[in-house]
């Protein structure tokens, strides 16, 4: 089995991102501390640097001490400098042992205590070094604007005493925190001013830290080769310095920069590079564990079972301090992914021995956080062997500590771990009573805990997904899960409407997840009532959610003014997986038209067949349906119920979730039309000759522009865009869905736009036409191979595009069908009062009742996504 990053990684490396990225004047790789004044007595200096020691070792909790002591002696002898920085650098440590509260505190009155003192005492230096701790304390708390703002006054603070390197290091630690937001290209942009100022400075280890940074930005936003190209640039830098530990840093992040474009080899190669070129035992760990979470992910365990006694051999060489506590718990986290691929338990033993240490360790450096999440995986280790009553109590002991900091990302994990206990067990009682009835308490308090575990997750959902993709937790494996257990637990034989509504609202915030992680920020907004599009919009509308559980297929039913409806049908995970991909292949195949017709069958029996009568006796006239994972790769339309198509009894479209659905008419019907495409060869891509004749019945049909060949520039589409108002968007032109969205593209004729530059094009538009794009259409994409969530391009597309609709082709068919079929839709849409849905339907069926283009192959390929009406 492919096995993933694992949420460990993202809370270890997420620590270890700010606190490089957030470089110090003073230090290389830690949060800077304030410079004691040279006039402090001796003792309280003393104090001073016993505590900067202490903090460079690790040693928080004793840092800690000395910096309360030498704090208390500033304010005595009534020296509210020297007390200010104590207690910036105090606050600074208790960000390090994640106690936000006190953290908070020392800011707040380190910052009065400068505010109140004489002007012509405090040195604004001291000032700004205090906003840069107090932003750095904002960002990681989850405060990004307000830190940003912290940042951009300590950089004018910087400006008053003409310190350069301290505005620029301002201006990198404001792009940290617009990468936390997600915004990489203003991130980008200030990292670029940033630079410039640097370029004419001597090199330096800030302007190597401004060009990593810069090359971390590129490869969030997927400019992979320029990533490389500028980390090259840091890389040379750091060289001609001789600073080891920066080459190191350096490295890794070249490494990370090869592994994102899939050269695991070349990203091996750098990891080991880093390892050898500091002889900081810390990075060269890093450096490891890095090669190791390689190795584990692909899969390679021999190569993953002769380095990892490596890595352990070298850990008691750690320093004591948080480094090392988190070097064992992501060994460990290793460890623990490399048993289930070789499924074997010779390494639960060394496993539990690494998270017993990394536990007894931040108890003795008093690390509450570190704590949690040790004995939090030491309860998840416990609970794969089977010993749950062991894995309980370790479970809670870590819940109580993440509640006790106010730790979503902590106890988000630890809820659902709890559950999931509370699951099996109420599981084995319903086995043992031998009938399907509740264990009403087993039950309630699993449902409250998957409630508790999905609301801390919706209260992260900023936080998680814009996290830089170097340290993004597995979505699939550490956030979906929760959702798919919660609406398994949910969807019973005897479930109530309580429960149904639960199991529906799950479902959609799912669909919401993971269009956020697909942006890899937190973009999507919910904006619509579940039932008000079916009871108040469409009466004659259905929703369909479906969901694919081990077990079974589920789906719920909802109808305009009736209780929700349940039904399920028992089959494999893998079964059904199977299947629909043969229905994927056999549709796109002219000799596979019985063999499609009989799989369709079998999927019009999961989601169809069960609610046909009543579908019937509602008069419903189009079916909506959320559909899951590898039913998305599916087109609903040619679902075949052994007699006729779905399509030939209803309109069908596809919404990622009712709350993101603009449920607006189309209106006027002049549809005025921006109709871009290619037909000659390009960038590697074949020719689309039927592309002209497509765009020329479009110009026949509807008043608009049109683009083609070498007039469809990025430069020309933008153009368009921002100079007048279209109701649609057509592109005929090569494209690919894939739910990544660096392979998610459409191709103009210089080169491809990529899904994320989309929202910069409708960002001018929006600023100049504040009316939305009503239809988009992609009509010669095609989902990317093997990809079963292909279908979150599409809806990655729509939604940047910020069309209300999209009408996008699962397959490409580079025929004259494509050209029938949209002279169709655009006749049906200007020329009767249809609905988008109706019109592609009745498109669909012009096709269908041709004897040259009946088969699925030619018709059902194009789906609607979005608003219907």
């Amino acid at each position: 089995m492919k096995l993933p990053r694992r949420l460990g990684f993202w809370l270890i490396c997420l620590w270890l991102f700010l606190s490089a990225a957030l470089l110090p004047p003073a230090l290389a790789q830690d949060p800077f501390l304030a410079n004691p004044d040279a006039n402090a007595e001796v003792v309280e200096a003393t104090f001073e640097q016993q505590g900067r020691a202490l903090y460079e070792a690790g040693q928080f909790a004793d840092a800690l001490r000395a910096w309360q002591q030498a704090a208390d002696l500033f304010q005595a002898s009534g020296t509210q400098l020297q007390q200010a920085m104590a207690l910036s650098n105090l606050s600074l440590t208790y960000q390090q042992l994640g106690q936000w509260q006190a953290a908070e505190t020392a800011i707040t009155t380190a910052m009065r205590l400068l505010d109140n003192a004489d002007s012509a005492v405090v040195n604004p230096a001291v000032l700004a070094q205090a906003l840069d701790i107090q932003g750095r304390l904002q960002l990681l708390q989850g405060q990004a604007e307000r830190a940003i703002a912290t940042w951009q006054q300590a950089a004018a603070t910087y400006q008053q005493v003409a310190d350069e390197e301290g505005i620029t290091r301002a201006q990198i630690n404001q792009a940290q925190a617009l990468r936390v937001l997600g915004h990489y290209r203003q991130a980008q942009a200030t990292l670029n001013e940033a630079n410039q100022h640097l370029q004419s400075q001597p090199d330096s280890l800030l302007k190597a830290l401004g060009l990593r940074s810069l090359g971390a930005v590129l490869r969030s936003t997927g400019e992979l080769e320029t990533s490389a190209h500028v980390l090259q640039q840091s890389l040379a830098i750091a060289r001609s310095l001789q600073a080891p530990e920066a080459i190191a840093e350096t490295l890794l992040s070249l490494g990370n920069t090869a592994r994102t474009q899939g050269d695991s080899t070349t990203a091996l190669q750098l990891y080991q590079e880093a390892k050898l070129a500091s002889s900081d035992i810390s990075l060269q760990i890093s450096a490891q564990l890095h090669q190791l979470r390689l190795l584990v992910a692909a899969q390679q365990e021999s190569a993953a079972q002769a380095l990892w006694p490596q890595i352990a051999s070298q850990l008691a060489d750690l320093p004591p301090g948080r480094m090392a506590v988190y070097a064992h718990i992501e060994l460990a986290q290793n460890l623990m992914t490399l048993s289930k691929l070789s499924d074997e338990n010779t390494l639960v033993q060394p496993i539990a021995e690494l998270l017993a240490t990394a536990v007894e360790q931040s108890r003795q450096l008093a690390d509450p956080r570190a704590r949690s999440y040790g004995l939090g995986r030491l309860g998840s280790l416990y609970e794969s062997t089977g010993q749950l009553a062991e894995s309980a109590a370790l479970t809670e002991q870590a819940l109580l500590l993440a509640q006790r900091l106010e730790a979503a990302d902590l106890s988000y994990q630890w809820y659902w771990q709890r559950g999931r206990l509370l699951r099996s067990q109420w599981k084995q009682q319903i086995a043992q009573q031998g009938e399907p009835s509740r264990s009403p308490d087993l039950y309630n308090r699993a449902v409250a805990d998957y409630e508790q575990a999905i609301a801390a997750l919706q209260s992260l959902r900023y936080d998680l997904v814009a996290v830089h993709p170097d340290v993004q937790f597995s979505f699939r494996d550490q956030v979906e899960p929760v959702y798919r257990e919660f609406v398994d637990l949910l969807l019973q034989e005897n479930s109530d409407q309580t429960a149904l509504q639960k199991a529906r609202e799950t479902i959609e915030l799912l669909q919401v997840a993971e269009l956020d992680n697909f942006f890899r920020e937190a973009c999507v907004a919910p904006n619509q009532a579940l039932d008000a599009l079916v009871d108040q919009s469409d009466r004659g509308a259905a929703v369909l959610y479906s969901v694919i559980l081990p077990d079974r297929v589920e789906v719920i039913l909802k109808m305009a003014q009736q209780p929700l409806q349940h039904y399920a049908t028992a089959i494999d995970q893998a079964q059904a997986e199977g299947l629909l991909a043969g229905l994927r292949v056999a549709l796109t195949e002219p000799a596979q038209s019985l063999e499609a017709q009989a799989l369709a069958q079998q999927v019009y029996g999961w989601l169809i067949e069960p609610a046909a009568r009543e579908l019937a006796q509602s008069q419903i006239e189009t079916l909506v349906f959320v559909l899951d994972g590898p039913l998305q790769t599916v087109p609903m339309a040619a679902l075949y119920d052994g007699q006729k198509y779905l399509v030939e009894t209803y309109s069908t479209v596809l919404a990622p979730g009712l709350q993101l659905v603009d449920p607006q008419p189309l209106g006027e019907r002049s549809l005025p039309t921006l109709a871009a495409g290619l037909t000659e060869a390009r960038h590697g891509f074949s020719p689309l000759t039927y592309v002209k004749s497509e765009l020329a019945q479009i110009e026949a049909e509807v008043p608009g522009e049109v683009l083609l060949d070498q007039q469809f520039t990025v430069e020309a589409l933008q153009r368009e865009v921002r100079s007048r108002s279209f109701s649609i968007i057509h592109l005929a032109t090569h494209g690919q869905f894939s739910s990544d969205p660096n392979q998610t593209f459409v191709l103009a004729w210089d080169r491809p736009i990529q899904v994320n530059e989309l929202d910069n094009f409708l960002r001018t538009r929006e600023a100049n036409r504040p009316d939305p794009v009503q239809l988009l259409i992609l009509s010669a994409c095609e989902t990317a191979a093997g990809d079963k969530r292909a279908v979150l391009g599409i809806a990655g597309v729509a939604y940047r595009a910020g069309a209300r609709s999209t009408i996008a082709s699962l397959w490409n068919i580079n025929d004259e069908s494509t050209a029938v079929l949209m002279n169709a839709f655009y006749q049906a849409l200007a020329d009767s009062p249809l609905t988008r849905a109706d019109a592609l339907r009745q498109a669909q069926l012009a096709l269908l009742q041709n004897p040259k283009y009946q088969r699925p192959m030619y018709w059902a390929p194009y789906i609607l996504l979005g608003s219907w009406l």
